[in-house]
């Protein structure tokens, strides 16, 4: 199996552009196959997630095309029809089910395996079958497989129990076939919901109130393909905010949107670390240790859950006690004991992490279990003496374009091997 090996001690400096969001493109993909015609999205990144979401696509008669070097993905749904999805596809990523509620609306059947990704606590699917359901359909589960059907979707009025990123664009998805309106309560507001919105808006949807825990959805509405461009990816660029950290570097990551950024930039300002916010770039420079911090994630704009692990890296050398808070998922905290054997001192008492800043860490070999665990890993073999040799990388390439590649242009000594 394909390796990291990282030969650390290096302070990263430059330039590094940041692609377009995996967990807005994901489902972007998914809301091409409800307009006519063919869509093109822009700024698609080159992960393997993108790369098996055009997988399940071809399986359901759907024409795609992606540049890799335009970053342009073009996806034709005139062949699109009902079709079983293997097990090892959807069970390798989260998002396989919006296929359910796409397919639902537009024939009123579907199946899709039980969802994977990452091994990080409990994700339940509860929210997205309550929402089907409130909306006419008829769903059950079959030997690891969810299946639905419904004659007929009409609006109306949903609560989440709790906040689910993933449950309020499924809904957003099936609403828009449904007939009437259709009100979501307590919805998630991260910018993806809203760059989903926005493009269900301009091939002819009416959404409003995105970006807040209340939208509206009209539904019934002829959609046409559009051109999209994906939001920029936030934990991209914090993670390259993060490395550009943790090696006292001074590094400029552009193509971002510094609102998104906000819990991240405050929590780096508040340890010391300058950051400069200019337009669609955002420059962190480390002229001195940072200090130890509190940081607790929650759900947008709280502090993202998915830039935890490679914030709690970076805290683990800063001066002074930190700790960190997980509160959405219960098992997130996976990578703890590698960062322990590189040196680190942290102690993990139930959903909190304690940290006590150490001056330095050993390169030691160390293994990914999932994308951010894996970001963190690579975070502190930048920042350690020796080599770090990091395995699982396959869960790193689900999410990050050519990490090793783009850190070697700032200056890390980073090398892919088998």
């Amino acid at each position: 199996m394909p390796k990291y090996a990282i030969r650390g001690g290096r302070r990263l400096t430059g330039s590094v552009k940041i692609n377009g969001r995996k967990n807005a493109a994901l489902p972007l993909i998914a809301a091409t196959l409800l307009a006519e015609g063919t869509s093109v999205l822009e700024n698609v990144p080159r992960i393997r997630d993108v790369e098996i979401y055009r997988e399940m696509l071809d399986i359901l008669g759907v024409q795609t095309e992606y540049d890799p070097v335009e970053h342009r993905l073009t996806v034709n749904p005139e062949g699109l029809r009902p079709a079983p999805i293997p097990h090892h596809l959807a069970g390798a990523i989260r998002a396989s089910y919006y296929l359910l509620g796409v397919q639902l609306g537009l024939f009123g059947r579907a199946e899709v395996p039980l969802p994977g990704g990452d091994k990080i606590g409990q994700r339940p699917v509860d929210q997205h079958i309550k929402a089907l359901t409130a909306l006419g359909a008829e769903v059950w589960m079959e030997r690891g497989v969810l299946k639905a059907r419904a004659d007929r979707l009409r609006g109306t009025s949903i609560y989440f129990d709790l906040v689910s990123v993933g449950a309020t664009i499924h809904t957003m998805l099936v609403a828009v076939r449904a007939e009437g309106t259709t009100v979501l309560h307590n919805a998630a507001r991260e910018p993806h919901v809203v760059d989903v919105a926005n493009f269900l808006n301009a091939c002819g949807a009416q959404i409003h109130g995105a970006g807040t825990d209340t939208i509206r959805i009209r539904g019934g509405r002829f959609l046409e393909g559009r051109r999209h461009c994906v939001i920029p990816d936030d934990i991209e660029a914090a993670t390259f905010m993060l490395a550009g950290a943790i090696t006292w570097g001074d590094v400029r990551v552009e193509n971002v949107i510094p609102l998104h950024l906000g819990p991240v930039i405050a929590k780096l300002r508040e340890a010391g670390v300058e950051v400069e916010e200019n337009g669609d770039s955002v420059r962190v420079t480390v002229k001195r240790r940072p200090r130890g911090i509190p940081v607790t994630t929650l759900p947008y704009p709280g502090f993202p859950t998915d830039a935890q692990s490679q914030m709690t890296a970076f805290l683990s050398l800063a001066e002074g006690e930190s700790h960190v808070t997980e509160t959405l998922y219960e098992d997130r905290f996976r990578y703890v004991p590698d960062l322990v054997r590189m040196g680190a001192r942290i102690r993990v008492e139930g959903r909190t992490a304690w940290i006590q800043g150490v001056e330095r860490l050993t390169g030691v070999p160390v293994e990914a279990t999932d994308i951010r665990a894996g970001a963190a890993l690579v975070l502190a073999g930048l920042a350690a003496e020796g080599v770090t040799i990091v395995s699982g990388i396959e869960h790193v390439e689900r999410g990050y374009d050519d990490l090793p590649g783009r850190l070697n242009q700032l200056g890390a000594e980073i090398e892919r091997i088998d």
